[in-house]
């Protein structure tokens, strides 16, 4: 698939146009995402008369010897490139007719049906790699949320050393290390440790559902990705049991992406 929308292609011989509406209709109706080419070709009978379409090689004629006289190059159209030019000869019997109609839908109907079965069997087989990817992901945050009091705990010791360091017997000491244990509280990663495992939840949510569910598990995905940035972010800088944290953090990106290449496979 690898496409967010339905891309429709077609690739049909003249006098195609109502059946290629049917086609789109069909189409839509067994696939709602992806990038679908159709070609269809026709071979016919030798004993078919050609026909001059004579408006379109007059006016290749014509734009020809405009062209050459506009730029002063002595030339003249080539009767053999004109008539390999397609629509250059009609045949006779170029319109496709009911019956062909018919067959080439029904035709479409049993192709589409072998490709939603074998688009099944990999959706299942994506649907399996998901859930392993989501368990590595819960399995990070939890490494996190293990370490996480730890090191919130050392970073408050480390900067409250540090303002006594510069306060010394200042009256406004007290006042100073409350402002630090805010800014410590403001660099808490619990939100980011929250949000991810219900994101996670909501994601296996899906799988077990039915329906289309391929935008909804990308958005997700980049919901995750947002979080285990904010994560990184804030414990940047930390050494110690922080780089526990560091290392979950980017174990999460790499599940993330690999299932953002996946998820773009399925509706």
């Amino acid at each position: 698939m690898n496409h967010r929308f339905l891309d429709l292609h077609f690739r049909l011989p003249s006098g195609s146009a109502s059946i290629e509406l049917q086609l789109r209709r069909l189409l839509k109706d067994k696939i709602a995402r992806g990038h679908v080419e159709v070609t269809l070709s026709l071979e016919r009978g030798g004993g078919e008369t050609l026909a001059l379409n004579r408006p379109l090689v007059s006016a290749y004629i014509a734009a020809f010897r405009a062209a050459a006289s506009e730029f002063s190059v002595p030339a003249q159209p080539d009767l053999n490139v004109i008539l390999r030019i397609p629509g250059a000869l009609d045949s006779a019997g170029d319109a496709i007719d009911g019956s062909l109609e018919s067959a080439v839908l029904a035709t479409i109907g049993e192709v589409l049906d072998r490709l939603n079965q074998m688009r099944e069997q990999e959706g299942r087989g994506i649907e399996r790699e998901l859930r392993e990817r989501m368990a590595h992901l819960r399995d990070a945050v939890g490494i996190v949320q293990e370490h996480r009091r730890t090191v919130l705990q050392s970073y408050l010791e480390r900067l409250q050393v540090r303002l006594q360091e510069l306060l010394g017997a200042s009256s406004d000491r007290e006042r100073a290390l409350q402002e630090a244990a805010l800014l410590v509280d403001r660099s808490d990663i619990q939100e980011e440790i929250v949000r991810l495992e219900n994101h996670v939840q909501h994601f296996l949510g899906l799988l077990d559902g039915n329906g289309e569910v391929g935008k909804k598990l990308d958005f997700l995905l980049q919901e995750m990705n947002r979080e285990a940035n904010t994560l990184l972010s804030k414990t940047s800088g930390l050494a110690g049991e922080a780089l526990k944290i560091t290392e979950a953090g980017l174990s999460m990106k790499a599940e993330i992406e690999k299932s953002r290449e996946q998820v773009q496979n399925l509706e």
